[in-house]
């Protein structure tokens, strides 16, 4: 089986309304992104939690998937009559041939190296280095997969930095990746917490699947939020946060209690142009450092007063 790809160029304005036409007209499936994806124009848009953006990419690209045999060109002209065009715009077709999208999905994920000793390596993998700290981790519905830079940025500085017997809190875990890699580097007890019940499952399978022992690992979705007087019962040596800069910079107070006087906190998903505003939202607390940085992500470090 294979389908037809109808792909039109539009301005932000159209896009959305040209996009429920087009399901109206029968397509099997409809995306938007960005028509200078993977160029030095590509538009970054990012939501912060409570605070979605809205926005759209200024030159957006409308996909729409259809079954072959279908009138392509009446499709174009009743959508655009639909979203209120002033004319029916110009487009292109692609094929899309039936595939084993599985075997297609995998092989877009390959071991990652993230020092000498440590790996994240995919359940289809081989390991690269058996003698390794390897992270048996698979892509899944929680984010990280330990290829995105603030991920890596967290993953290195825990490599060079966590010390046996260390007590570490990771406050947004996802997948568990980061509390899992610090259990494997010699933690002595992790607390994963997620406001996604599904990023606790993740993180749970993902901890099972690294023969972790059950004993010195918790992943909850306790509603801790910085105006709460919850006091977190166990303080860490350790607290590292990979979400993004306004939860972050809300959350500052929180965090703080939960760390030990001379204690650690590991702060990424943060773009360099976020980096001052994050650093002064913490320095009531820490001596704030610029430990590292990736791709535009920055990964900040401080040291409990």
């Amino acid at each position: 089986m294979s389908w037809v790809k109808l792909i039109i160029q539009i301005n932000a304005t159209h896009a959305e309304p040209l996009s429920d036409a087009l399901i109206e007209q029968g397509a099997l499936s409809v995306d938007i992104h960005d028509a200078a994806a993977n160029t030095q124009d590509e538009q970054m848009l990012f939501d912060e939690p409570g605070e979605p953006s809205g926005e759209i990419w200024r030159n957006a690209e409308v996909s729409a998937l259809f079954n072959h045999g279908v009138n392509i060109d009446e499709i174009v002209r009743n959508a655009a009559n639909s979203a209120q065009l002033d004319h029916s715009p110009s487009y292109r077709l692609e094929h899309v041939e039936e595939q084993d999208w599985v075997r297609l999905t995998q092989s877009q994920f390959d071991p990652i190296q993230i020092s000498t000793r440590l790996w994240i390596v995919p359940t289809w993998h081989q390991l690269p280095d058996p003698i390794a700290i390897n992270l048996i981790l698979d892509p899944g519905l929680a984010f990280g997969t330990g290829s995105h830079p603030t991920t890596q940025l967290c993953l290195d500085w825990l490599d060079r930095n966590l010390r046996p017997g260390d007590r570490l809190i990771d406050y947004g875990c996802g997948s568990g990746i980061l509390a899992i890699a610090a259990l494997k580097l010699g933690a002595s007890h992790v607390t994963g917490i997620d406001i996604d019940p599904q990023a606790i499952r993740a993180s749970e399978e993902n901890a099972i699947r690294n023969e972790c022992d059950a004993s010195a690992y918790c992943f909850s979705t306790a509603a801790y939020t910085a105006g709460s007087n919850v006091q977190i019962q166990k303080q860490a040596d350790i607290v590292v946060a990979n979400i993004l800069a306004n939860p972050l910079i809300i959350l500052a107070p929180l965090l703080a209690r939960a760390i030990l006087n001379g204690g650690q906190i590991v702060l990424s998903g943060i773009l360099v142009e976020q980096t001052d505003e994050v650093k002064q939202a913490y320095s009531q607390w820490f001596h704030m450092y610029h430990a590292n940085q990736q791709e535009g992500w920055v990964l900040l470090t401080g040291t409990k007063k």
